[in-house]
């Protein structure tokens, strides 16, 4: 596990399940229906039970680079946050939208009292995002939104494998060379 400091707050990064975290609030790489589906979607859907469909269900979906909160059920969170990442294009609108599904999710937890939450790798999975440009922009928003007015005290990205990981490392350690991070 790596662990940065940010402001008041702290960022970790490790390899592990998305629905096995101790945070309060856990991020769910969302379709714009809130609907279960496969990848990060699937497993917290599954974990958390079917209260959770029945709560999205209720919402109305959610576009592009917003976010909503439910209850997290049966997972060890309190909240699951939802939020839909862009499906990777090679536009310009891209990173627009991904760093926007970061602050909203933020945004949200620090709205609801959240002081710990927990990312997988947005847009990464069936949306094709690459990992090592996706990771630079999750890096930036996280630290811009941390370096701001927020009780929120832990953000650890959950990363599915080494090789996701690695690429978040190294983008972490490609900006804190730069002075971007510090």
């Amino acid at each position: 596990m790596k662990e940065i400091s940010i402001g008041r707050s702290k960022l970790q990064f490790m390899v592990g399940d998305i629905t096995a975290q101790d945070t309060e609030a856990v991020v769910n790489a969302a379709n714009e229906r809130l609907a279960p589906g496969g990848g990060v979607a699937g497993a917290i859907h599954r974990a958390a039970g079917p209260g959770l469909w029945e709560e999205c269900s209720t919402l109305g979906g959610c576009r592009t680079g917003e976010a909503r909160i439910t209850r997290g059920y049966n997972l060890p969170n309190r909240y699951v946050i939802h939020t839909v990442g862009p499906v990777y294009s090679g536009s310009d609108r891209d990173p627009v939208l991904l760093r926007s599904c970061y602050i909203d999710s933020l945004k949200i937890a620090d709205e609801n009292g959240v002081r710990s939450i927990s990312f997988p790798a947005l847009s990464t999975g069936i949306f094709g995002y690459p990992v090592k440009e996706a990771a630079r922009v999750a890096i930036m928003a996280i630290r811009d939104y941390l370096m701001g007015d927020t009780n929120i005290e832990l953000v650890r990205m959950v990363l599915y494998d080494t090789a996701s990981y690695d690429a978040h490392v190294r983008a972490l350690e490609e900006l804190e060379a730069g002075g971007e991070i510090s």
